[in-house]
C-alpha cells in the first residue's frame, strides 16, 4: 500500500483489508510500518463508522472483525460527539446485537465489542440512558434484542465479560473530574444489582469453571470503583471457596488480594474481622503445599495473609476482642517467612512476609502507652523467633549446592540477605539491647562448648545478624561487643561466605573499637591475613578501610605492619583496581594522623614501586596495556591524595581532636605537595605521550583535583607550575577534565592575591582557546562547552573583577552563551543558564556586560524564551527561570520593551499559545523581580501551555 493512498475516498471495506493484510502478513516492516500508519488514519476518519459493520460479517477473519470492533471503540470513545443523537439509540442496538452474535467467540472479537459497548454506557449514563445497566442485564439474561443462536451459557459469558471490562473501561477513560465523579458514583450505584447475580452464579454447583473465572474477574474489576466492601462481603467470603479448583486458584488469588487492598477498605472493620477465619482456613491447604513443594499455591496463600495482614494490621490490632485471630494470623504469617528451603532455588514466598513485620512493628509502637504494653507483652516473644527464622533463612546452603546454583540465583539471594540485614535492624528497635545478648550467648555456645560441632553456616548466620545490626544502630554501649571482638580470632575460617561476614562484622565495628583501641591488636591480624586472599577482596580491604578511617588516631603502634601488608598486596596485584583505590584511601587516613615530621617517611617508600614502574611504563611506547597500568597508577595516586588530610580542624569533632596525639606541625610545605615537586616532571613525561587521550588525561587531572579538594590553600606551592601545565595540555588538545581543574583552582585561590595571578593567566589562555572552538564545531564538544560555562560562573562568584580585564572578550563569551543554549544535552543547557544566572547582576558594576546586555539582551530574552517554548527539556524549567528573574531584576526597564516586541512574533515561542497567553505570562513575569519560587510555577505553566501539556497527566512529570 501506498502511503498516498490515504485519502478520504478510499477508506474503503477492500482498503482496509487489504491494509490489514499487509500489515499481518508482509516481511517488509517498512510496509508494515506504512500499512500501520494508514490504519491509524482510516480509524479517525468519518467513514470509519460506516466500514467497522462490515468488517463485523461472519465472513471475514477473526483479524479483520477484531479491527472492526477495535475501530467501532475507537469511534465511540473519541469521537462520540460526531454522532448525531437520534443515531444513539440506533447505535446501541445494532452493538448489544454484535455482542450477542459473537457471544460463542472468537473472544479477543467479544472482548473489544464489549469494551465499545461499556464505552457507549460511559456516554449515556447517567443521563440519556440512566437504566443502562439493568437493561442490559435483562437483555442478557433473556435473549431480548440478542442475536438468536447465542445460547444461555455464551449470553452468561458475554454479560460477565461486559460487566468486567465496564469498570476497566471507567478507569481508562478520558472523562472531566466533575462528570467523573457523577459517574463513578451512578456505576457504584448500580453495584448492588450486579453483586448478587456475580453470588448466584458463584454458588451455583452447575456453574462452568469459565464463567466462575469471569465472577472473580468481574469482582476484582468492580472493587476498583470503590464499592462497599461490606456489600460484597458474601461474594467475597464466597471467593475463597474458588481456591480449592485448581482452575481458578491464580484468578481466585488476585480477586481476594486486589480486594482486600483496596484503599479505603479498612472503613469496612468488620468485615475485614470476619476475613481472618477464612484465611485461617487456607493453613491446611497452605502446609500441604509446601509438603509437596507446590510453589504456586504457597505463594499465593501467602500473598492472601499478607494482604489482609499487612494492609489492615492496625485496623485488626484496634480488635482487641480478635486478638486471638489476629495472633493466628501473624503466626501463619511467620509460617510463610520460615517456608523451608533455600530462597530462590527451593522457594520464592518468604520475601512477600517481610514489609509485613516493619508494619506491625509500626502500627504497635504508634499506640498509646498502655495498648502499647499489651501488645509488646504479647508480640515480642514472637518478634524472637522471628529473629530466629531470618537468621535460618540467611543460612548459606552447602559448598555443593551453591556451587550448582546459577549466578541470577546467587544474585537474587544475596538481595535476600540484604532484605533480612534491613529487617533484623529494624527489629532492633523493638528488641533492643536484647537481641544482641541473645546473639552473644548462641555464637559463644557454639564456639566454646567442647564437644559442640558447629557447621560454618551457623556461625555466618550469627555474624551476619550482629553486622546487620551494628552496621546501622549504635552498638557503643552494649556490654557484649567487647565478647563478641575476642570470640571472631576463635572463629576457625574455612569458607570464603564466612571469612567474607567476618571482614564485614569487623568493619561495621570500626566506631566501637575507635573507643576501645586496645582491641586493635587482637582483629587487625585478622584483617591484615585476609588481605592476601583475593576472594576477600571486597570485605577485607572495606574492613581495613573504615578502621583506618575511624581508629586513625589509635593506629600508630600498627602503622608499619599496615603499610607492610598493604603493599606487599598492592606490588602483588593481588586486587583489582577498585579495591586498590579503597587501599589507598585507607592508607591516606592512616597516614594523615602520624605526627608531620613522620609522614614524608611513610610516602616516599609507600610510592616508590609504582612511580619507579610509571617512569618504566612512559618509556614505552603507547599501547593499550601500558595505557591501563598507567591510569591505574594514576588513580592509585589521586584515591591516596584524597583522604591525606593533616588538617585536624577539619575532623568536625573535639573529641576526635582530644582522641589525636599530640605531634609537631608537619613541616613546610605540606608532604603531599613535597610529593607533587618530585612526580611533576613524571606526570609531564605521561602527558607528553598520552595527550590526545582523554582517559589518560582525565586521570592526572584527577591527581591535581583531588589534592586541590584536600589541601586547599596548602596547594600554592603548585599552583604556578600546574597552571602552566594545564595551560599547555588544553593548547595542544582541549579537553575538559583542564577545565574542571581550573575551576578549582578559581574557587581556591581566587582571594589569594599573590597566588592567583598564574591562574588568571591561565583563563585567559583557556578562555581564546574555547572562544577559537565556538567559532568552528562547538557541536562536537559538549562536554568542553559544559566545563566551560561552569568556568565562567566560578569567575563571576568569586572573582567578578577579573570581567574588568581588557583581554576578555565578554561580548565573545556572551554569543557563546547564547550559542550554547541550543545544545541538546541537558548538563550544557543548565551550564549556561548558571553563566548566565551570575551574569547579568554584573550589567551595573561591569561596563562591558552592561553594553552586551544593552545591544543583545533581547536576544538572550529571545532564547530563554524558545527554551521554555519547547526547545529546551522541562526539566531544565527551573533553571531558566532564574535566569528570567535576574534579567527582570537587573534590566527590567528594557526587558519589557524586549519582552513586548519578541511576543509580537507570529507563533513564537510556540503556534500553541495565544497571543491573550502570551500577555499574561509577559505581565506576571514582569511583576516578580524576588519570589523564585513563583517564578518557576509561572515558567513551568507557560512552558506546558507551549507544548500543549497544560491541563494534561503529563504536566505532573516535573
Amino acid at each position: 500500500m501506498e502511503s498516498g493512498s490515504a485519502q478520504a475516498a478510499e477508506f474503503t471495506v477492500e482498503a482496509v483489508e487489504r491494509a490489514l493484510h499487509q500489515l499481518y502478513y508482509d516481511p517488509d516492516m517498512a510496509q508494515k510500518n506504512v500499512a500501520q500508519k494508514w490504519l491509524t488514519q482510516a480509524q479517525m476518519s468519518p467513514q470509519a463508522w460506516h466500514f467497522c459493520w462490515a468488517l463485523l460479517s461472519q465472513d471475514k477473519v477473526p483479524e479483520v472483525q477484531f479491527f472492526g470492533a477495535s475501530t467501532l471503540h475507537a469511534k465511540i470513545s473519541r469521537s462520540w460527539s460526531d454522532l448525531p443523537t437520534e443515531q444513539h439509540v440506533s447505535l446501541r442496538t445494532q452493538l448489544i446485537a454484535q455482542v450477542g452474535h459473537f457471544a460463542s467467540g472468537p473472544k479477543m472479537v467479544l472482548t473489544r465489542l464489549c469494551v465499545a459497548l461499556a464505552s457507549l454506557v460511559l456516554h449515556t449514563m447517567p443521563d440519556t440512558w440512566p437504566t443502562a445497566l439493568p437493561d442490559l442485564l435483562q437483555a442478557f439474561q433473556t435473549g431480548q434484542g440478542i442475536t438468536t443462536g447465542a445460547d444461555g451459557r455464551a449470553r452468561c459469558l458475554a454479560m460477565l465479560e461486559l460487566l468486567a471490562v465496564l469498570p476497566e473501561e471507567f478507569q481508562n477513560s478520558r472523562v472531566p473530574a466533575v462528570q467523573r465523579t457523577q459517574l463513578r458514583s451512578a456505576l457504584a450505584g448500580q453495584w448492588s444489582a450486579v453483586c448478587p447475580l456475580l453470588q448466584q452464579l458463584l454458588r451455583q454447583a452447575d456453574s462452568p469453571t469459565q464463567v466462575k473465572m469471569r465472577v472473580l474477574r468481574c469482582l476484582a474489576s468492580w472493587m476498583a470503583l470503590d464499592v462497599s466492601l461490606g456489600d460484597s462481603e458474601g461474594l467475597l467470603q464466597d471467593s475463597f471457596s474458588t481456591l480449592a479448583d485448581p482452575e481458578l486458584f491464580d484468578t481466585a488469588v488476585e480477586t481476594i488480594v486486589s480486594t482486600i487492598s483496596q484503599p479505603d477498605s479498612h472503613r469496612f472493620a468488620d468485615t475485614l474481622v470476619k476475613l481472618v477465619p477464612q484465611v485461617l482456613g487456607l493453613q491446611d491447604q497452605l502446609r500441604k503445599a509446601v509438603e509437596t513443594g507446590d510453589m504456586e499455591t504457597s505463594h499465593g496463600i501467602c500473598r492472601i495473609a499478607v494482604a489482609l495482614g499487612e494492609t489492615h494490621c492496625r485496623t485488626l490490632l484496634e480488635h482487641v476482642d480478635q486478638w486471638q485471630g489476629f495472633q493466628a494470623l501473624v503466626n501463619m504469617i511467620l509460617f510463610c517467612t520460615g517456608i523451608p528451603g533455600h530462597y530462590p532455588v527451593d522457594e520464592t514466598t518468604s520475601t512477600l512476609t517481610l514489609t509485613f513485620w516493619y508494619t506491625l512493628q509500626d502500627d504497635i509502637l504508634s499506640f498509646d502507652a498502655d495498648r502499647q504494653a499489651l501488645y509488646l507483652q504479647m508480640y515480642r516473644p514472637l518478634y524472637f523467633q522471628l529473629v530466629d527464622v531470618l537468621l535460618h533463612k540467611s543460612h548459606f546452603p552447602s559448598d555443593e549446592a551453591f556451587a550448582s546454583w546459577s549466578s541470577d540465583d546467587k544474585e537474587q539471594f544475596r538481595i535476600y540477605r540484604v532484605d533480612i540485614s534491613d529487617t533484623l535492624m529494624y527489629v532492633y528497635d523493638l528488641l533492643g539491647p536484647e537481641l544482641l545478648r541473645n546473639l552473644y550467648d548462641r555464637l559463644g555456645r557454639l564456639l566454646t562448648e567442647s564437644g559442640r560441632t558447629a557447621s560454618w553456616q551457623d556461625i555466618e548466620a550469627l555474624l551476619f545478624g550482629f553486622q546487620s545490626i551494628a552496621e546501622t544502630v549504635d552498638v557503643s554501649y552494649s556490654d557484649v561487643i567487647p565478647g563478641l571482638v575476642g570470640l571472631i580470632p576463635l572463629i576457625n575460617v574455612t569458607n570464603v561466605e564466612l571469612a567474607d561476614t567476618v571482614m564485614f562484622t569487623i568493619g561495621s565495628l570500626g566506631e566501637w573499637l575507635a573507643d576501645h583501641p586496645l582491641m586493635l591488636g587482637g582483629i587487625l591480624p585478622v584483617v591484615l591475613q585476609a588481605l592476601t586472599n583475593p576472594d576477600l577482596s571486597v570485605s577485607s580491604v572495606s574492613a581495613l578501610k573504615r578502621i583506618c578511617r575511624e581508629c586513625r588516631y589509635n593506629l600508630q603502634p600498627h602503622t608499619d605492619n599496615i603499610l607492610a601488608a598493604t603493599q606487599d598486596v598492592l606490588v602483588k596485584q593481588i586486587h583489582k583496581s577498585a579495591q586498590c583505590m579503597w587501599l589507598m584511601q585507607a592508607l591516606g587516613f592512616l597516614i594523615s594522623a602520624l605526627p608531620g615530621e613522620q609522614i614524608l617517611g611513610k610516602l616516599l617508600p609507600l610510592l616508590s614501586p609504582h612511580l619507579q614502574q610509571l617512569e618504566h611504563l612512559t618509556k614505552e611506547t603507547p599501547n593499550p596495556s601500558n595505557k591501563s597500568a598507567i591510569v591505574h597508577i594514576l588513580g592509585l595516586l589521586s584515591s591516596l591524595f584524597t583522604t591525606l588530610d593533616t588538617s585536624s580542624e577539619r575532623e568536625g569533632s573535639e573529641d576526635m581532636a582530644i582522641a589525636r596525639p599530640a605531634a609537631a606541625p608537619h613541616p613546610d610545605p605540606h608532604p603531599v605537595v613535597v610529593i607533587l615537586q618530585q612526580f611533576f616532571p613524571l606526570i609531564q613525561a605521561v602527558l607528553s605521550k598520552w595527550l590526545t587521550d582523554s582517559e589518560v588525561v582525565e586521570a592526572a587531572c584527577a591527581i591535581f583535583d583531588k589534592s586541590l579538594k584536600t589541601l586547599l590553600s596548602s596547594f600554592a606551592p603548585l599552583v604556578s607550575q600546574l597552571s602552566e601545565l594545564v595551560g599547555q595540555m588544553y593548547g595542544a588538545v582541549p579537553q575538559a577534565a583542564a577545565l574542571d581543574l581550573t575551576r578549582q583552582l578559581v574557587h581556591i585561590f581566587s582571594g589569594e592575591k599573590e597566588h592567583f595571578g598564574p591562574v588568571k593567566t591561565l583563563l585567559e589562555l583557556l578562555t581564546s582557546i574555547t572562544l577559537s572552538i565556538f567559532q568552528r564545531e562547538p557541536r562536537d564538544h559538549p562536554d568542553i562547552v559544559d566545563s566551560f560555562m561552569q568556568l565562567h560562573a566560578q569567575v563571576l562568584k568569586r572573582k567578578a573583577e577579573l570581567y574588568l580585564s581588557e583581554t576578555l572578550d565578554i561580548k565573545a563569551l556572551f554569543y557563546c552563551g547564547i550559542l550554547s543554549f541550543k545544545f541538546p544535552e541537558k548538563p550544557t543547557v543548565k551550564s549556561t543558564c548558571l553563566f548566565f544566572t551570575e551574569l547579568v547582576p554584573h550589567c551595573e558594576d561591569i561596563p562591558a556586560v552592561g553594553e552586551v546586555l544593552q545591544e543583545d539582551g533581547k536576544l538572550l530574552l529571545q532564547s530563554l524564551l524558545e527554551g521554555v517554548g519547547g526547545q529546551a527539556p522541562r526539566s531544565l524549567m527551573e533553571y531558566f527561570a532564574e535566569v528570567l528573574l535576574c534579567l527582570n531584576c537587573h534590566c527590567h526597564s528594557p526587558m519589557s520593551v524586549w519582552l513586548q516586541e519578541v511576543m509580537l512574533i507570529p507563533n513564537f515561542p510556540s503556534a500553541r499559545v495565544s497571543m491573550e497567553q502570551k500577555q499574561t505570562f509577559s505581565q506576571q513575569i514582569l511583576r516578580e523581580q524576588t519570589n523564585k519560587r513563583r517564578i518557576r510555577e509561572i515558567v513551568r505553566d507557560f512552558s506546558q501551555q507551549c507544548r500543549g501539556l497544560h491541563g494534561t497527566e503529563y504536566a505532573g512529570d516535573y
